[in-house]
This record gives C-alpha cells, structure tokens and sequence, in this order.
C-alpha cells in the first residue's frame, strides 16, 4: 500500500500534482479532513489490494481540523498504518503572482495582502514540512516538470512517462471523431466500396487491405503520416501529454480508414510505443 499526505502552500501546485497522480492510477481525495484520515486508511488497507495506492489532500483549508493532523498521523503509525508525506512548496512572489492570475483570496486572510496569508501558512506549516518525505518546489516548474518529478518519485510502471498512442478508424458521413488530436481524411485513395466483390467486406481483411495498398500512394501516404509522428510525439511526451488520439477517416469508416488504421498500429506498436487500435464504425 502506497499511502501519500499531499501537503504544502496554497497554490504551490497541489490541484495538478492530485490530478497526475490520480492519472498514474491513485485514488485520491482532496480536502479530506484530518480527523478521517485513520478510518479512511483503515479501509483502504482492509481492501485486499483492490485499493492500493492512495492520495489525500490535507491542507490549511480544512480550517479547524486541520490542526488535528498531527494527532491523526500519530495514530497512523500507532496502527501500524506506514505513509508518506509530499510537500508543495513556492517562492512568495511566485505565489504572489499566481493569485493575481487567479483573483482568489488567501485563505487565511479574506481580508488584507495575500503576502500575510503566505507568511502564516508557512508557519504553520513549518513542523510538517520538517518531517516531509518529499519536498517539490514548484516556483520554476512548467507542469510537464512536475509530472516528470511526481513519475520518478511515485510510479512503479516504467512505461508511465510514455504516451499512449489511440488509432481509430471512422467513417465522415456518421459524423467527426471528436475526441482526435490528429485527423487525417484519406478519402483520396481509390474506394473499395464500388468494387462488386469488396464491397460488403471491411479493411480488416486481406482482399480489401491488399486492394487498397496495391496503390502506390497509400505507401506514400503512411511513409508521409510516419514522418510526422515521429516528428511530433517525443515533443508531446516532452509536454506532458498522456494520450494522442490519431483518427483516420473515410467516407463510410468500413475500408480505407480501417485499412490504414491497422497498418498504422501495426508499425507503431513494432516502434516500441504504447499504441491501441478501434473501428468506431464498422457495422
């Protein structure tokens, strides 16, 4: 059991860094008051292993209760409960600055300079940062930084930094595959549906896909959308981008989308990347 208490200063980071752990597969709660933590770890670890990695955000939010912390993380160990503690922290003119983006109140000062709420949270925060597993400054951190630092600290799959790759197959006459970050149209390449014998047949089978690649600029074509993603994913895995959504479309997404859709998968699963392949519309 992975037991993480994400702590630290208002907006130092603790929203996105909650965010990208739940993406690395940990059940996770934000603002969960002190004084339930004990039970709440109480069920996770009576789960059997369907719960085994857990984040919690406990903070200056919680007001009264967060003064129990302290208390409740003592009975944790007294239970024999094991956890850590993750830290966010930031310099004051960045927090400054982020709060002015934002236009929030401190909460510690709903009234008066947002510098004196920063100036009390950290001391009163000061016991729990000493005894803080892990500290992260956010103050120069892009998000994909943070990400890359939460992976190395907190994940045990070593493929977690690597994009998952999702090729789908559609049709443009029941309508644009909404969720693609890359769509390309190859309604350009000769038709199998107005071949007699192809025609009730689809893209996965062996005459459709080998009527479609026995023209030249199909080849052309994928050697081309191969270039380019080659080009393109290490950059968006270097941003911090978890899924690429690449839709191929034709007319009805029976033949030629199908056809290139699994010949794209095909080569990029060979690559070494993380890759999926669906038809959203083969009947």
């Amino acid at each position: 059991m992975r037991f993480i208490v994400v702590t630290g200063l208002s907006g130092a980071g603790k929203t996105m860094t909650i965010r990208y752990l739940e993406d690395m597969g940990f059940f996770c709660i934000d603002n969960l008051p002190p004084k339930l933590i004990p039970k709440f770890a109480e069920l996770c670890y009576q789960s059997e292993g369907r719960v085994d990695k857990v984040a919690i955000v406990v903070d200056i939010r919680g007001g009264g209760f967060f003064d129990d912390l302290f208390e409740c993380l003592y009975l944790l160990k007294e239970e024999g409960y094991s956890y850590e503690i993750l830290y966010l922290d930031a310099s004051d003119d960045v927090l400054i600055k982020r709060y002015k983006e934002s236009r929030r109140m401190h909460p510690l000062v709903k009234e008066g300079r947002i510098i004196q709420g920063i100036h009390l949270e950290r001391e009163k925060l000061k016991t729990l940062k000493e005894r803080a597993n892990y500290i992260i400054d956010t103050s120069t951190l892009h998000t994909s930084q943070l990400k890359s630092i939460l992976n190395e600290l907190f994940s045990d799959d070593k493929d977690a930094e690597r994009l998952i790759i999702s090729v789908i197959s559609f049709g443009f006459k029941n309508g644009m595959l909404l969720e693609g970050d890359l769509i390309f149209d190859v309604r350009f390449l000769p038709n199998p549906f107005y071949v007699e014998e192809l025609k009730e047949h689809t893209g996965l089978e062996c005459d459709v896909r080998d009527y479609i690649f026995s023209f030249p600029e199909t080849g052309q074509f994928l050697g081309k959308l191969l270039d380019m993603l080659d080009f393109l994913i290490p950059y968006y895995i270097r941003e911090g981008k978890y899924q690429l959504v690449i839709g191929i479309g034709c007319t009805g997404g029976q033949h030629r989308s199908v056809a290139i859709a699994e010949e794209l998968y095909n080569i990029l699963k060979d690559k070494g990347h993380k890759v999926t392949v669906e038809h959203r519309d083969i009947k």
